[in-house]
């Protein structure tokens, strides 16, 4: 069993879906635990509230992950809030879809500031406050290594940049014993990606399982991570996508 009790961690855009489940997942295992939140502000309260009811300490900290300011601004209040900084996992994130030729400037520009350059302001912004056995955990996609369709080109490229990062920060923070992975969701049912939204049946079909995961799945995983048992495993990522990748 993962045992995070005394930790202190952030989660970021974790008013719902997979972030909200990674942060209730963390406090469930004994950490206390901070979000951010862009403009959910009253989905951001109801999280807090639930990683309160399970004794833990929450805080929400409102940050747009494209302001770069606001990245960096968030895990320094974290670390004040909750006394320090053992875990942050980098879960905001944003999809953009269409063919290339018909995305605009501000949709990759969008996707770039959210799914990389706040992954590596806000990890950069960590290092200061993680402690020996620190962890830091991003969410990637499966379609990181594998695109099986169009329309995802940007998106894709933005996740597969993660594992390059992932794995040279691993070894930067290797020697102060702090590890660093990535876990990779496949379809996932929540708002960004419904199991009954237009695109489903084709991503059903494209899985071994035939069906959505959940984001407990994927919180699971960034569990997993967070613990002691995951102190041999850094520079990586587990793929959670029901197969997909197969």
């Amino acid at each position: 069993m993962t045992d995070l009790t005394g930790k202190r961690a952030l989660v970021t855009g974790a008013s719902r879906g997979i972030g909200a489940a990674i942060a209730l997942a963390l406090a469930e295992q004994g950490a206390d635990v901070a979000i951010t939140y862009e403009h959910s502000a009253d989905r951001a309260a109801d999280v807090v509230r639930a990683i309160e009811a399970k004794g833990r300490r929450g805080f929400a900290l409102q940050a747009d992950s494209a302001d770069a300011a606001a990245v960096k601004r968030s895990v320094d209040e974290a670390a004040r809030s909750l006394g320090g900084l053992d875990i942050l996992v980098n879960n905001a994130g944003i999809a953009r879809g269409g063919p290339l030729a018909e995305q605009s400037l501000a949709d990759i520009d969008a996707l770039l500031a959210v799914n990389i350059r706040a992954v590596v302001l806000a990890s950069q912004a960590a290092i200061a406050h993680l402690p020996e056995g620190g962890r830091i955990v991003s969410i990637g996609s499966c379609l990181a290594e594998r695109v099986p369709f169009g329309g995802v080109t940007v998106y894709s490229m933005t996740k597969s940049a993660l594992l390059a990062f992932t794995r040279g920060l691993a070894r930067e923070l290797g020697p102060r014993g702090v590890t660093v992975n990535l876990v990779h969701p496949g379809s996932t049912d929540t708002d960004m990606n419904p199991a009954d939204g237009p695109q489903s049946d084709v991503q059903r079909a494209n899985s071994a399982l035939g069906h959505y995961g959940k984001p407990e799945d994927i919180a699971a995983a960034v569990a997993f991570l967070a613990g002691p048992s995951a102190r041999q495993i850094t520079g990586t990522g587990i793929t959670v996508d029901g197969g997909a990748n197969a």
